[in-house]
């Protein structure tokens, strides 16, 4: 399969608004990090964010002028600047957004120029808060914040939790660079928020099974296509549960989720048995270990000597939780199976054909683990999708986060098409 390498952010034109708050102390990061993946990028600071970040670092590493409010009338302008930035850009970064320019925002207030870039935005804009806790709790912002977040072309990134500038401990952190530049490759794959009103429960990562108190069963899954699939349903207006085991990620790349971390197959099966039947989708793209110890020895150690024995006496199969939670489905629900196979393609197709029909999941993600580039330890994906009457569709190697928007696509026509059925 030919791998698609090009990245998502080549040749799009970002403009980035930084406005008063702390945390535009990292605005230059997230600069430098889209000019790095091909981005043309532009930048606008606001007056008070001026006093937090210098406008030529955001020149120097944007490879552009950086605008000011003073720039807005300049008579050398032939045409209104905030109305020519707005119709230049491809997608508007609002990093960090603070409640003052939340406001302006959500009430349609043009003073300055960054609000009135805002108002004149009809491109995807992504706007990352970051505010004292106490100010992001206040009613007045949170009201603001709900109706910034039913705003079709905008993707609202609340505030992470962690230790803020003023030394409070809460929610008010803005996200990752990371995180915002996924934001902004979600909307250039999808803009739409297609995913509304839809609750996604989402299994990723590693389980570990645990032999003795210093040995476990796992496996090289790393979490990452998990996790993306989680985080662009987020971005497209989905609410995500996310129940993980091991991961090698990013912890940046959790953020915004609705956590459940756990350990073994044991707890997964715990974790899914209380969430599963408020999802619409189920989407299993954990990697659970296929054998376990049957009773509990983390306690214990055994002697070398004694190891295999003790394997042989006290492990078991894990069962198929993916098949078990299929048999609880509800009507409504769509399932989505991985399955890490290896292989020639004729091969990986029948037993891929055979594992959805004995798992009984609307589709499932067949990805051979033995090709460069594909499966474990990978940014990329490929394999086969198959899908209702035996449909087969190959699935080009390309970035995970493409794949994951391309099974999102898949499953909401699943969705539309049970919808119509009830």
């Amino acid at each position: 399969m030919k791998i698609n390498k090009n990245h998502q952010l080549k040749n799009k034109r970002i403009l980035v608004i930084a406005t008063g708050s702390i945390a535009a102390v990292k605005t230059p990061i997230l600069v430098n990090n889209l000019i790095k993946k091909g981005a043309e990028v532009r930048c606008v600071v606001t007056p008070s964010a001026s006093r937090l970040v210098s406008p030529l670092s955001l020149s120097t590493l944007s490879r552009n002028r950086s605008y000011q409010e003073e720039d807005q009338w300049d008579p050398k302008q032939a045409r209104p600047l905030h109305i020519e930035l707005a119709e230049w850009a491809d997608f508007i970064v609002v990093a960090p957004l603070s409640a003052s320019s939340l406001s302006r925002l959500v009430n349609g207030l043009s003073e300055g120029l960054a609000a009135s870039i805002l108002l004149a935005a009809e491109k995807p804009v992504i706007a990352a808060a970051a505010m004292n806790t106490g100010m992001w709790l206040n009613k007045a912002v949170q009201n603001n914040w709900e109706k910034l977040k039913d705003f079709q072309n905008v993707i609202a990134l609340s505030p992470a939790e962690g230790l803020l500038a003023c030394d409070r401990i809460g929610d008010g952190k803005m996200v990752s660079p990371l995180l915002i530049e996924l934001a902004i490759e979600s909307a250039s794959i999808n803009s739409q928020k297609d995913w509304e009103g839809i609750k996604l429960l989402v299994t990723a990562g590693a389980t570990i099974e645990d032999i003795d108190s210093t040995r476990y069963i796992s496996n090289r899954s790393t979490g990452l296509m998990g996790v993306l699939l989680g985080q662009a349903a987020r971005f497209r207006g989905a609410s995500v549960d996310f129940v993980h085991g091991s991961l090698q990620i990013e912890s940046e790349l959790l953020e915004g989720l609705n956590n459940f971390e756990i350990r073994s197959s044991r707890d997964m099966e715990e974790a899914l048995e209380k969430l599963h039947a408020s999802a619409d989708v189920i989407a299993m793209t954990a990697a659970i270990a296929d054998v376990r110890a049957k009773r509990n020895t983390s306690q214990l150690k055994f002697p070398k000597s004694d190891l295999i024995f003790s394997l042989k006496d006290n492990l078991e199969i894990v069962p198929d939780l993916l098949e078990n939670l299929v048999q609880k489905k509800d009507k409504k629900q769509v399932f989505l199976g991985f399955s890490a196979l290896t292989g020639s393609d004729e091969n990986i197709k029948k037993l891929a054909m055979d594992k959805k029909t004995s798992k009984g999941c609307d589709l499932l993600m067949a990805n051979p683990v033995d090709r460069s580039n594909q499966g474990f330890e990978s940014n990329f994906n490929g394999g086969w999708l198959l899908g209702p009457k035996n449909k087969i569709q190959e699935i080009s190697v390309k970035s995970k986060f493409l794949i994951a928007n391309t099974l999102l696509d898949e499953l909401k026509s699943l969705l539309v098409v049970k919808s119509i059925k009830k």
